[in-house]
């Protein structure tokens, strides 16, 4: 089996950011406690929060704020 050739004007592949760790900016759906879907600002945050909420009403929604590093329940 042959491994591909990289060529030099390829960039190398990056890591994905871990699933585990909170991002540095920005807004992220929490879903009982992992962090689920990233948005840069507030508003679709908390309308994809509220949707899953109303469709699953036994989850545990919440908003973080990267800026902040504070954790907003969803009810």
């Amino acid at each position: 089996m042959k491994k591909p050739v990289i060529s030099i004007d390829e960039p190398k592949p990056k890591k994905a950011p871990r699933a585990d760790w909170p991002p540095a900016e920005g807004f992220v759906v929490v879903v009982d406690g992992h962090f689920k879907t990233e948005f840069k600002t507030l508003e679709p945050a908390e309308a994809l929060g509220r949707k899953l909420k109303s469709t699953y009403p036994m989850l545990r929604v919440e908003i973080y704020d990267a800026a902040t590093k504070a954790r907003t329940l969803l009810s």
